[in-house]
Parts: structure tokens; sequence; C-alpha cells
């Protein structure tokens, strides 16, 4: 049976993050979970692979750390997962990341479609997805707020700027579906207890020659702390208050 691939992150959960006074950032007690919206391109993984016949599998890239990540993916409706491990990924550039995902897709052989979020909710890169097209020469659609699939075809509606942009291309492929494209379940607890007894395959980056040098180095990360004006506009004309909130949002180069 094919199967239909939901990559995921496992990523600190942004509200345990803190500022400290000198802008450093720390992540001490942040814990860890499957990026918010790479739980969207799960569910579309799901909902895609019932309505087509295929099986719905997680890959995921990740250090031991993303251990943790593998049941609760499971339990989202995917019926096995995938982990591609290498301490390094702690550190790995959106490059690297396409590497291991790329080769845990090609040592799992028989893929009709790989899917992915927009972007990841620690970073939202928006790399993932069209590296790996990339090194595996696929067809890429990206920004699908609408996918269907009918036989070995493919329509993605794509949510631009401007419109909406409907193409087609023949399987297989990749995508990257934005956040509002399917909204995530939220397992119950028999799911969570099945998703225990559910295989779970990994692959060692090492035995799948995957490349683990990243192209740039993390100096620091500090917070980052905005400059506000407090610019008050008093009075009662209401079309003068107006004015004056364009005039100074002109200034700013706002408008």
């Amino acid at each position: 049976m094919s199967k239909i691939v939901a990559c995921y992150k496992w990523v600190l959960d942004e509200s345990d993050i803190r500022i400290n006074s000198d802008l450093s950032v720390d992540f001490s007690k942040a814990k860890g979970k499957i990026s918010d919206y790479d739980r969207n391109a799960i569910e579309a993984a799901v909902k895609l692979a019932e309505a087509v016949g295929a099986k719905p599998v997680g890959l995921t890239f990740g250090s031991s750390k993303a251990r943790q990540s593998l049941k609760d993916a499971l339990s989202r409706g995917l019926e096995e997962a995938f982990w591609v491990k290498a301490e390094e990924a702690e550190n790995a550039d959106g490059a690297v990341t396409a590497r291991a995902l790329a080769a845990g897709i090609k040592a799992m052989g028989d893929v009709a479609l790989v899917i992915c979020a927009e972007g990841a909710s620690d970073t939202y890169a928006r790399q993932t997805a069209s590296r790996i097209g990339a090194l595996l020469d696929l067809p890429v659609v990206t920004s699908v707020l609408r996918v269907t699939v009918e036989g070995n075809t493919v329509t993605a509606v794509r949510k631009l700027d401007d419109c909406l942009e409907t193409v087609k291309f023949e399987l297989p492929g990749v995508i990257s579906v934005l956040p509002e494209a399917f909204q995530p379940t939220i397992p119950g607890l028999k799911a969570v207890m099945a998703a225990g007894k559910k295989p779970v395959t990994e692959y060692d980056c090492g035995s799948l020659g995957v490349n683990l040098v990243s192209a740039r180095k993390v100096m620091e990360v500090k917070a980052y702390a905005q400059e506000r004006r407090n610019i008050i506009i008093e009075g009662d004309n209401a079309a003068a208050k107006v004015a004056a909130v364009v005039s100074n949002l002109k200034k700013e180069g706002v408008l």
C-alpha cells in the first residue's frame, strides 16, 4: 500500500520560553511538543489517506528528545512512525533537515505524497517542502489551502497574496499546507492507548549517509525589544485625530 507521509518537527513550547532582563532567552524550562502547524500536516495526511486508501505515516528528524513525539504523532491517526535520528538535529539548518527527511522518505519506499506544514512553529522558515522536492526530484506545491486526490492526480488550491490558484500534478509529489487548511483532531484516550502498539521505525543518519554539516552556525539568541513611540493623540474631532494618525504613520514609513 502506498504511503502518505506527514513530516513533522519536535519543537520547544513557546509558552514555556522566558526572556531575561538582558534580552537573553531562557529555554531551560521549555517542554517539547509537535509543532502546532505540523499537527495540521498530520491531519491532512490522515484525511487524504482515508479518501484514497493509502497508509498515513509520520516522519520526523530529531535528536533523542524526539522520541517523545512518536506516541503523540501516532495517536493522531497515523498508522506508523519513522524517525531519522541524529543528535546534530538540535542545531540543524533547513538544508540538513531536508536532507535527513528526504533520506528517510527514500528508505521507507512506496511514497505517493509527502505533506509538510507551510512552516514550523519555531522558525516558520517555509523551506522544508521545497527542499525535499528538489532533493527527490518531485513536483512541489506550497501554500495549499485545499487539496483533493483522484486516482493519480492531485488538485490543490493555493492561497496567494491577491488570489487563489488551482494547480494539478501527478503523484508522487510534495505539498505544504497552510495552518487554516486542516484543523487537527484532539486525540481521545482510546487513540492514545492504541498509539503505544503501533510500529515505529528508527533510522540512523549515518547508515542513511546524510550529510549533517550545517551551512550556518548560531552564535547567539536574543529577544527582540520593540521601541514604542508612545504618541498620544488628543482632541474631540475624530477627523483630525484620524488625520494625525495617518500623518504619524507616514513619518514612520508605514504608509
